[in-house]
């Protein structure tokens, strides 16, 4: 069970009237920016779907294994979105283990994702290779632009784009209806040749039936308190990535993307099924 971490006053901006999505899912992961109204409805989902924290740090894993992996494909760029909070290891740590001359830009439209990694890239970081940015994944366009603006990296190079665990959360346009396939699918247009797209989201097909009844059971818990959900099946996922060419072994379970990639500060979850990780993952390039 995560620790429960000392109290510190919240940044400006950040509402502690209904638990987050990005704090909740950090405390999962056993960090610390999280609030007690967080931390209560943590609890109340593990309750119902204990594997839950096991299949937030399978994603963890695979954000790991994923980078790792394109580090080894001559891949120096990277620009997160929906980045969250820094617990587990960053894309930016991740990847300085392999190739320290990397970059990466995080993007995050939640007040205390931003206000943490800024904390954690004076600390930790280094100016001239990683920022953050507060940007909406669903104005792709004006997310371009920041991202530019950091002369961090050079968006007329080949990169990485990494959209993990964040496509299940409902993205609503102006008349309330998902827009994330539309804004992922401006983002493929976006991409010089030669990038990449790694995607992972929560899905209802295909799981153990225990699990489904139980992911079933939370999500309707999130949508009640927290924020909608939109769940893909295996085929829609895929379509995500367009006319992109998934690498081998194509859209899989988080736990079984290049386990062997595993490096040395990657969460360790076992299932018994990798399906029991109820979440799929993909990694893409661009023609």
């Amino acid at each position: 069970m995560a620790q429960e971490p000392e109290q510190e006053a919240a940044p400006p901006g950040v509402d502690l009237e209904r638990p987050s999505v990005a704090r909740v899912y950090d405390w999962y992961l056993g960090g610390t920016a999280n609030w007690a109204i967080d931390r209560e409805f943590g609890k109340k989902v593990l309750s119902v779907f204990p594997a839950g924290l096991y299949c937030a740090r399978a994603n963890r894993a695979f954000l790991h294994r994923a980078v790792r992996h394109l580090v080894r494909r001559g891949v120096r760029q990277f620009v997160d979105i929906g980045s969250g909070v820094p617990t587990m290891g960053n894309v930016h740590q991740v990847a300085d283990e392999v190739a320290p001359d990397s970059r990466v830009v995080y993007a995050d439209y939640e007040p205390v994702a931003v206000a943490h990694s800024q904390v954690l890239l004076e600390q930790h970081g280094d100016p001239s290779r990683h920022a953050v940015i507060n940007a909406d994944l669903r104005d792709p366009d004006r997310l371009w632009e920041l991202a530019a603006d950091t002369g961090v990296v050079d968006l007329d190079e080949p990169l990485a784009l990494l959209v993990t665990a964040v496509l299940h959360i409902q993205q609503p346009g102006p008349d309330g209806e998902d827009i994330g396939p539309r804004a992922i699918a401006r983002y493929r247009d976006l991409l010089p040749s030669g990038s990449y797209l790694v995607l992972s989201q929560i899905t209802d097909e295909g799981l153990p039936e225990s699990i489904a009844k139980q992911l079933g059971e939370i999500i309707r818990l999130y949508d009640s308190n927290v924020t909608k959900h939109v769940l893909r099946s295996h085929a829609e996922f895929r379509a995500l990535f367009g006319d992109f060419e998934l690498l081998d072994p194509g859209v899989t379970w988080t736990a079984s993307w290049h386990p062997e990639e595993t490096g040395p500060n990657t969460p360790i979850v076992d299932f018994a099924s990798p399906n029991e990780s109820a979440m799929l993952a993909g990694v893409a390039r661009k023609p």
